[in-house]
């Protein structure tokens, strides 16, 4: 008889090498930033001060509202899109240009700058104000992230719109069903995995975006590290602490992300991959790594 194949693993030299390479120069980033001239104590002498939290709060505030906003307004440029109707669709056209267009920090400064065309804000009999007083930083903060957020939330809601086929449609149709109830329990909840996906990528970069809103003085996280930065004299390591904190928020929604993604995904998918905590459990208990249900 024949004796048996002894399979040998090919060995992959270049992994080793690039992994002490790697190493190599995380090691001296290390040295580095050791060896700098940085306060590294104060970064949790401040980490839990008042004001970084009260900045941290409002970031987080701004990034949510602004979020709302977007998502509310896109679902209807969206559909204004896909719209037969041409004024609605070139409304939303121009919206969409005109706010991808431009740069965000342009636009907070423009509606910051707006009293120069209206002086007034005369809701007749609801409210009436000068626009200085009616544009405060944070409404100026909250309508140039929104809104600029919306162009985008438009485009991603409109792939996923598009992304259903369109025989879903003419079955809901066919059975009777309104374009609005179509819309609402045939193709909205379908596109939803289309959609989910980008819009999570989008909070997470509408939080890191909101530290333009300093432009317009809205007190956010950036603005209290600035500040406690320029009264301690430690201006580098407060920079390094609000980044610290951008890292847990962004950690944490990029979890929620995670879990909502695979709410989605459940219609389109008969077994789902074990989560990390999951496979953490089938790894203590020796059960096997097969892919479950959602947790």
């Amino acid at each position: 008889m024949p004796e048996p194949i002894k399979a040998v693993p090919v060995r992959h030299y270049g992994r080793w090498i690039a992994a002490v390479v790697v190493i190599g120069l995380l090691a001296l980033l290390i040295r580095a930033f050791a060896s700098g001239d940085v306060n590294w104590g104060a970064i949790p002498q401040y980490f839990f001060n008042a004001d970084i939290l009260k900045g941290l709060r409002n970031t987080l505030i701004i990034t949510v509202l602004a979020m709302v906003i977007g998502i509310v307004l896109g679902v209807i440029l969206a559909v204004m899109r896909q719209s037969k109707n041409p004024v609605t669709a070139t409304v939303a056209w121009v919206y969409i240009w005109f706010f991808r267009g431009t740069p965000v920090y342009v636009q907070l400064f423009l509606w910051f700058s707006l009293g120069l065309v209206f002086q007034y804000i005369d809701i007749m009999p609801i409210y009436k104000d000068e626009w200085s007083d009616f544009m405060t930083p944070f409404l100026c903060a909250l309508l140039g992230l929104g809104l600029n957020e919306a162009a985008y939330m438009a485009e991603i809601c409109r792939a996923g719109l598009n992304a259903v086929d369109e025989g879903q449609t003419e079955a809901a149709h066919a059975l009777g069903m309104s374009q609005g109830k179509t819309l609402r329990r045939i193709v909205v909840p379908q596109a939803m995995r289309v959609i989910v996906p980008p819009t999570g990528n989008e909070v997470i970069n509408m939080l890191k975006t909101s530290s333009l809103v300093i432009a317009v003085q809205y007190y956010d996280l950036l603005q209290a590290a600035q500040n406690i930065g320029r009264d301690s004299g430690a201006v580098v390591e407060m920079l390094i602490l609000a980044a610290a904190w951008y890292l847990v928020a962004t950690s944490v929604l990029s979890v929620g992300q995670y879990y909502l993604e695979r709410y989605y995904a459940r219609g389109s998918s008969r077994q789902l991959p074990l989560t990390p905590l999951q496979r953490a459990k089938a790894k203590l208990s020796g059960g096997s790594n097969h892919p479950g249900g959602v947790a």
